[in-house]
């Protein structure tokens, strides 16, 4: 068949596209659903906490993601300078994934415990303070939000049911773990948990 007949008639067309993605995606997507690597956490990885959780979705809201990568690739100069290459193992409670594609700001996959809490507040709230050339928008409202702790248990209820292993102990603390906190909060606790379990991994 010569591809001008595919071309002329969109049903054929859109049937081989159809056909063609869903081989790739046999191809590409099944094999790491079978993968232990690709499936079990990482040694010392654990579900985030009520209050990381939110904040994980407060960064997402932001749209952090789109300045801030967080996967460390396997080359020297980025191992050197971010530490450990990332694994899907320690990014199996990431939904959606944070990997990201675009620096314009640092990697964040090993931030955590690497400046303090109250640096990481003030670079939140007034970025140029602390990095006179740093184009990062400030986000002071966060300081001014608060977590929702009926949002955040519905959140761990969610992700409980579709196989994270939280516990319903977990579940009933969901409310309490949050309860007072402002966003700004979540957020620094979010990032102060970034890669801390490989930082020192070679």
């Amino acid at each position: 068949m010569r591809h001008e007949a595919i071309e002329k008639s969109l049903n054929l067309m859109m049937v081989l596209i159809v056909v063609a993605i869903s081989i790739g995606g046999l191809v590409e997507i099944v094999p790491l659903m079978m993968s232990s690597d690709a499936t079990e956490p990482d040694e010392g990885i654990e579900v985030y906490s009520p209050l990381r959780l939110a904040g994980r979705d407060v960064y997402v809201r932001e749209g952090c993601y789109n300045c801030h990568s967080q996967m460390i690739r396997p080359f020297r100069s980025e191992t050197e300078r971010y530490g450990p290459y990332t694994t899907a193992g320690e990014t199996v409670y990431d939904r959606p994934f944070q990997f990201g594609s675009k620096r314009t700001g640092p990697d964040l996959a090993r931030v955590g415990g690497r400046y303090s809490d109250d640096w990481q507040r003030l670079h939140l709230m007034d970025p140029r303070a602390l990095v006179p050339e740093s184009n990062m928008p400030a986000y002071p409202w966060l300081a001014d939000n608060m977590v929702d702790p009926d949002l955040v248990t519905r959140k761990v209820k969610a992700l409980q049911m579709i196989g994270d292993p939280y516990t319903d102990e977990q579940i009933a603390g969901a409310a309490a773990a949050v309860a007072g906190k402002t966003e700004l909060d979540a957020v620094v606790a979010y990032l102060q948990g970034l890669g801390t379990n490989r930082r020192n991994r070679r």
